[in-house]
């Protein structure tokens, strides 16, 4: 596969050329190495392609993790306590995750465990591969790798999606770069406030 275009969101991509340039060889020579033809293995059950051959998402995952699995890349889980307050949720949103918790305890509300699982993290640097419905996309943009980044584990997250020509060649409802590029900017230059590389993979 190949990286057909990216976006740089708060110098997400320049921050790693400078601090962390292996790190984005790394993501370069993952994508590159996978082999697409091989994750086209999903015959399609939708009335208008019955007989198409589509590229598996879970079979494109899989790939994922065994290029990235051995070079250190693991999956992570990050933790915060929330409430029904807002104006005591307001106060609390960027303290640790002990002290959230106690601080809802200590105002006599119920404290709510929430978590945020990543496909991959090294060196303080995320990747998520979004290849299931596309409104985790939003999610992974505006929820996952916020979460990551206000609880100091990362400092920049990366987002690999498929291209509209490969999306084309999958199931429905999945996402595509060309879409989520246009979502990303229509929010504005500083929201998501946490740096980002949006990428977008074809075969």
């Amino acid at each position: 596969m190949r990286i057909v275009e990216f976006y740089s969101h708060l110098n997400g991509y320049e921050y790693l050329l400078v601090h962390k340039p292996h790190i984005w060889r790394e993501v370069e020579e993952a994508i590159a190495s996978i082999d697409a033809e091989a994750c086209r293995t999903k015959q399609s059950k939708e009335a208008r392609r019955s007989h198409a051959v589509l590229y598996s998402p879970i079979d494109l995952n899989v790939a994922f993790h065994d290029i990235l699995g051995p070079l250190g890349w693991t999956s992570r889980t990050t933790s915060n306590w929330t409430c029904a307050d807002s104006q005591l949720l307001r106060r609390i949103v960027r303290d640790p995750p002990g002290e959230q918790k106690q601080a809802i305890d200590d105002a006599g509300f119920e404290a709510i465990r929430t978590t945020n699982q990543t496909d991959f993290v090294k060196e303080r640097v995320a990747v998520e591969v979004q290849l299931g419905k596309y409104s985790f996309v939003a999610h992974d943009l505006f929820v996952k790798h916020m979460a990551f980044f206000v609880n100091e584990d990362i400092d920049v997250g990366i987002e690999i999606v498929p291209m509209k020509d490969l999306e084309r060649n999958m199931s429905s409802g999945v996402p595509y770069y060309e879409r989520d590029l246009f979502n990303l900017i229509r929010q504005g230059r500083s929201t998501p406030a946490v740096p980002l590389v949006l990428v977008g993979i074809a075969p």
